[in-house]
């Protein structure tokens, strides 16, 4: 795939998916209204935390675009398989940086039903990595991405990087 259809098809996917999940969907629920008055430290923190959920989220797509040449949608993945960046530190950062976002929002606008929200995606993500996606990596990149897996845990980032090889 091209560079740049890679950052087009990851653009455009960025606003369906995530754009949807952390964005449409706490408006739906919450009008971005705030509610009960959480704390001053506790809503400064929810931004910061949306902040770098947002940062987190463009940093992984633009690595998928950039360094994969594809894109996040199963139905135009990347050429290779993506272990630099934030994907030395955790295996699913694009998932942890939306929840980081939907979280951030829950604290700033004081709405906990976005925290309930938040825990439901989790849950698809959860399903959806398991059921589907690191079935779909082992197929694709066989020993390359089971060598990943040992080497960069899925959910919980950790401050000492993998060193990966980018190629098999």
């Amino acid at each position: 795939m091209r560079r740049m259809t890679a950052i087009a098809g990851s653009a455009i996917f960025l606003v369906i998916a995530p754009g949807v999940v952390a964005g449409l969907v706490p408006w739906w629920l919450t009008g971005w209204r705030t509610g009960a008055d959480y704390p001053a430290p506790v809503r400064i923190g929810g931004a910061l935390l949306a902040a770098a959920g947002a940062v987190a989220l463009l940093a992984a797509f633009a690595q998928f675009a950039i360094l994969g040449r594809g894109t996040p949608a199963p139905v135009a993945p990347t050429e290779q398989l993506v272990v630099r960046g934030l994907y030395r530190c955790v295996r699913n950062p694009m998932y942890l940086a939306v929840l980081a976002v939907i979280a951030g929002q829950a604290l700033l606008l004081s709405r906990p039903v976005l925290l309930g929200y938040a825990a439901v995606v989790a849950a698809a993500f959860i399903a959806f990595v398991h059921g589907y996606e690191q079935p779909a990596l082992t197929r694709r990149y066989g020993a390359q991405y089971q060598a990943y897996q040992r080497a960069v845990p899925g959910w919980w980032p950790r401050l000492r990087t993998a060193r990966m090889k980018t190629r098999p």
